[in-house]
C-alpha cells in the first residue's frame, strides 16, 4: 500500500529540561485510504504525536513526511492543506456568525474563489446533515451539531488527511455514534485517510489498524480484533474494553463458553441470538 504519513525516530519534549520526551524515538507509517486510530491514557503522547503531523509541533529529532513532502519551513503550509483537524471542543474553533460562514471561513483563508465556495458550503453541509442549520448561530447548536460543523469545515477544504484528537469525547453516546456514523461516509466518499486520537474503545473498533501509545511510546499496534482480544491485558495498559469484550468477560465468569475471538456488538448479538435465543 502506497503510505501518507512517515515518521521516523521521532523525538519531542515540551521543556528542554524535561526529563521524560512527550514522544520518544518513535516512528510509524499510516497508509493512505487507511482508519487508523490511537489509544493509551493521559499523557502517552496521543495529541502531541498528531501535532506533530501537521506541523503545530516541531521535532526536537526525527524526521515527518506527508504525502510526498518533508515537513519543514518550506513544505508546511502544502501539508496544512492536507491534512484538516478537527479538535476536542468544537466551540473553540467557531469565528463565523452562521453555519455556513463558519464552514467558509477556511476556504476564504486560502483564497478559494467564490464561485468555488458556495457549492462546497452546500454539499459539506449535504454531506454532515445539516442543510437546514445553514443560517443557525454555532453556538446554538447542540454539541454532537457543532461537532458536524466543524468536520464540515475540515471537509470543505478538501484535504486528503483528516486527524480527529478525542473529537467525540464531549458528547453524549448519541451525538457520538452520529458523528462517527458520517464520518464513514465522508471517508468512503472523498477517500480520506482518518487518524482518530481517542479514549473511546468502542470508537477505535470502526478502524482499520489501532496504536497503542505509553509514556511517548509505540507499545503496540493490530486490527481490532487483535488489540482487544487482549483482555484484562489491555486494562493493565491503563485502557479499557469495548462492551462486547466485557460481556464476554462477564459471561465466563459465570461459567459460560464465549468464543475466543474478537466480537464487534453485532457480531456479539449474532453470537447470542444464535446460541441462546435462537435455541
Amino acid at each position: 500500500m502506497e503510505s501518507i504519513i512517515n515518521l521516523k525516530n521521532i523525538t519531542f519534549r515540551y521543556q528542554e529540561d524535561d526529563t521524560r520526551a512527550a514522544l520518544q524515538d518513535l516512528s510509524l507509517t499510516i497508509n493512505k485510504g487507511e482508519w487508523v486510530a490511537i489509544i493509551g491514557h493521559n499523557g502517552s503522547g496521543k495529541s502531541t504525536l498528531a501535532k506533530t503531523i501537521n506541523g503545530l509541533l516541531l521535532p526536537e529529532t526525527g524526521h515527518v513526511s506527508v504525502g510526498q513532502f518533508d515537513l519543514n519551513e518550506e513544505n508546511i503550509w502544502t501539508i496544512r492543506k492536507m491534512v484538516g483537524m478537527v479538535f476536542q471542543n468544537p466551540d473553540n474553533q467557531f469565528v463565523g456568525a452562521t453555519v455556513e460562514d463558519d464552514v467558509a471561513f477556511g476556504m476564504e483563508n486560502q483564497g478559494i474563489p467564490r464561485e468555488e465556495m458556495v457549492p462546497r458550503v452546500k454539499e459539506s453541509l449535504e454531506q454532515v446533515r445539516l442543510t437546514d442549520f445553514a443560517d443557525k448561530e454555532p453556538a446554538r447548536l447542540s454539541g454532537g451539531q457543532k461537532q458536524r460543523v466543524a468536520i464540515a469545515g475540515v471537509v470543505a477544504l478538501r484535504p486528503d488527511i483528516i486527524i480527529l484528537d478525542e473529537a467525540t469525547s464531549m458528547l453524549d453516546p448519541e451525538g457520538r455514534q452520529e458523528v462517527i456514523s458520517i464520518l464513514k461516509e465522508i471517508k468512503k466518499k472523498y477517500q480520506l485517510t482518518v487518524l482518530s486520537i481517542t479514549h473511546d474503545i468502542d470508537e477505535a473498533a470502526n478502524a482499520n489498524r489501532i496504536l497503542v501509545m505509553r509514556e511517548g511510546k509505540l507499545v503496540d499496534e493490530g486490527t481490532p480484533a487483535q488489540i482487544f482480544s487482549e483482555g484484562p491485558s489491555l486494562v493493565e495498559k491503563g485502557l479499557d474494553l469495548p462492551f462486547p469484550e466485557k460481556l464476554k468477560e462477564a459471561l465466563k465468569v459465570r461459567g459460560v463458553t464465549v468464543p475466543e475471538n474478537y466480537l464487534s456488538e453485532e457480531g456479539m448479538v449474532d453470537w447470542l441470538w444464535t446460541s441462546f435465543l435462537n435455541k
